[in-house]
């Protein structure tokens, strides 16, 4: 029996999944959460086989933090992330944080139970069209951010100070300010607004 925990700020999303894998003989929803906070608690106490985790809860783009939080675990389950985002940076983000899979809200029935299944037993589950993605940027080598230089370019883009930024992110000033000198020279731009503009016409930043 495959145990799953549902992660998703949207109730009727988690009753409309719920419905879905509790039609099937091998699968048992054990629980359902609302914030990351709860998957967190949630994977921690019941110690399911599987969560299955939005990446925006509200306001919060935090499904990748509580992603890497349930993967450090002692007895961690494996992540499925489940969302409506499929930008280069979100990906990236999910797969560095631990996921096993990423699939899209509007996927088939048939390939989120597939993506389950798989997931659960330790395998990769990726949409096709993610993993067309993650394997056309294997194969094209372009400019490439890692999860943390994304991180702090989301923040910019919603008008945070490099304080604001070390504040959110738990680091020093110093280390914001080499992480937008690396941001600005892997993206041939000189400012913070520049930086922005071409992460988002990359399809780093949603």
């Amino acid at each position: 029996m495959i145990r799953v925990v549902i992660a998703d700020d949207h109730p009727v999303v988690r009753a409309g999944v719920r419905a879905l894998l509790e039609a099937e003989p091998d699968i048992e929803v054990v629980g359902d959460a609302a914030t990351p906070d709860e998957a967190v608690a949630l994977a921690a106490d019941i110690s399911p086989e599987l969560v299955l985790m939005d990446l925006q809860f509200g306001e919060r783009a935090a499904g990748a933090e509580a992603t890497r939080r349930v993967r450090a675990l002692p007895a961690p389950p494996y992540v499925l992330v489940l969302t409506n985002y499929d930008t280069d940076g979100d990906i990236l983000g999910a797969v560095e944080a631990g996921a096993s899979g990423y699939l899209l809200k509007d996927a088939p029935p048939h390939e989120l139970l597939a993506g389950v299944r798989a997931a659960a037993a330790g395998q990769s589950a990726l949409a096709p069209a993610i993993a067309g993605r993650l394997l056309a940027r294997l194969r094209e080598p372009r400019i490439s951010l890692s999860a943390r230089e994304i991180e702090v370019l989301r923040l910019v883009a919603r008008g945070a100070s490099n304080a604001d930024v070390a504040a959110r992110l738990h680091i020093t000033d110093a280390t914001v300010k080499s992480h937008l000198a690396h941001i600005f020279s892997k993206l041939g731009v000189s400012s913070r607004t520049a930086a922005v503009s071409a992460a988002r016409a990359l399809g780093v930043l949603r």
